[in-house]
């Protein structure tokens, strides 16, 4: 069995009784940083064997952990904090254990995206994450054209030195004018939460440099104001540029016919002509 295995986001005692039993029965754990992870695992008593399982080495460790899980291995998975496989290493060893046929579960607990959202202000009912945004300029804009028509509730994650910048950054693609919530230092003794308009939080965190990861949590655009922004976006194209935009964002060629037809409310057929001409 593959265990993934959440650990506290701070504070200490949001481990659960369960994640201590199954890290300390399981035959081993592969830690993102075994440093940090021994002093979690030295405080709770707990002395399973470690190795290191981290992005760097995601894939050669991923499938020798794998052979050992076919081997009958019971192995558990943690992070330095939060759920692994959420913007934390994982994704790819449950690809490859569930591919050899190894059952793999989850030990629940605190995740930061979730814990962010639920008392940042902002709708959760649908929401959106987003993670850390590309550093690759060409994915960074691909990513921030989509962010600026999503009506749902957004959550990513930035680190404190960079997020003056990446809020001044959202404010001039998504419109200084949108709320944030800024959720810093969650679980622990100085867990704080600012509310402003984008605009403001990069102003203020210019002139106020924080300490501690960051979760930004941003209301989603008005429903009508995207469907608004989006046909502006493609009015003055002619039909062949308006297919060429959605290939731009990743759509293949008929997925894009097919969403031009609704967009101008056409048939396929005379959007293919188009395309011929």
């Amino acid at each position: 069995m593959l265990y993934l295995v959440t650990t506290p986001i701070g504070n200490l005692e949001d481990m659960t009784a369960r994640a201590i039993r199954v890290l300390s029965e399981v035959d081993l754990i592969a830690a993102e940083d075994t440093r940090n992870s021994k002093k979690l695992l030295s405080h709770f008593a707990i002395h399973t064997p470690m190795t290191s399982y981290h992005n760097n080495n995601r894939f050669d460790k991923g499938r020798e952990l794998t052979e050992m899980l076919v081997a009958g291995k019971n192995i558990a998975v943690i992070t330095d904090a939060g759920m692994p496989g959420i913007s934390d290493p994982g994704e790819e060893l449950v690809k490859m254990a569930q591919e050899a046929g190894v059952e793999v579960t989850a030990v629940p607990g605190a995740c930061a995206c979730v814990t962010a959202l639920t008392i940042s202000g902002m709708p959760t009912r649908r929401f959106c994450f987003e993670a850390f945004l590309p550093t690759e300029k060409k994915e960074r804009a691909r990513v921030m054209e989509e962010l600026k028509r999503e009506t749902r509730t957004i959550v990513m994650y930035e680190a404190p030195h960079r997020l003056a910048k990446t809020l001044a950054e959202l404010a001039g693609e998504l419109g200084g004018g949108r709320k944030v919530s800024i959720l810093r230092e969650l679980t622990k003794l100085h867990e704080s939460r600012y509310i402003a308009t984008l605009a403001e939080a990069a102003e203020f965190y210019e002139e106020n440099p924080p300490k501690g990861e960051c979760v930004i949590v941003i209301e989603g655009v008005d429903p009508e104001e995207a469907k608004r922004a989006e046909q502006a976006s493609w009015e003055e194209l002619t039909i062949a540029e308006h297919v060429a935009m959605y290939e731009a964002q990743g759509m293949d060629r008929k997925e894009a016919m097919k969403a031009v037809a609704a967009d101008r409310g056409i048939g396929k057929r005379e959007v293919y002509q188009a395309l011929l001409q």
